[in-house]
């Protein structure tokens, strides 16, 4: 079967909702029988691998890309960055591809907001889901808005604008 190759990414302050949004929109779609594939940005690097006195850990300490290959998981870890596409040919077989970060790629972008919104955001974002706090006459007429406590309004808006690859 055709899988959709949709990717949508998103973006928000700290403790904006970020993760919560993806994680109901992630559920659903997997509920839905959906392949749903997420990339995280660390933008600080601060992201550990496994944890220390592990096999694992010791092996990303030499300095080595290492790979963990169980039953029911690969976990992948690289010791450089990795473009969007090169993320793309890693999952290859997906529906959704949901992306927490990366202000920088060219993606239709969902920007989160809760108690106050940050304008440096509009520029990169093609909607904007927020809760009652924000005041929605603030955001901009070019930016769909969307209720951040409806993770079904969300993927909507996903399945009509996010990018196919």
């Amino acid at each position: 079967m055709n899988k959709k190759r949709l990717i949508v990414a998103f973006s928000g302050p700290s403790n904006s909702g970020k993760t919560t949004a993806i994680v109901k929109v992630s559920s659903i779609l997997n509920d839905g029988g959906f392949k749903v594939c997420i990339i995280k940005h660390d933008p600080k690097d601060k992201a550990v691998f496994d944890r220390e006195g592990k096999d694992s850990f010791k092996f990303s300490q030499t300095g080595a890309d290492v790979a963990v290959v169980s039953p029911n998981k690969t976990t992948l870890f690289k010791k450089s960055t990795s473009s969007i596409d090169e993320m793309v040919e890693l999952f290859q077989d997906f529906d959704y591809l949901l992306v927490e970060g990366l202000k920088t790629l060219e993606l239709p972008r969902i920007s989160i907001f809760r108690e106050r919104l940050d304008e440096s955001y509009f520029s990169v974002s093609n909607a904007i889901a927020c809760d009652e706090t924000i005041n929605k006459n603030e955001i901009p007429d070019s930016i769909d808005i969307l209720n951040l406590n409806n993770p079904e309004e969300i993927i909507l808006w996903i399945n009509k604008n996010a990018k196919r690859v």
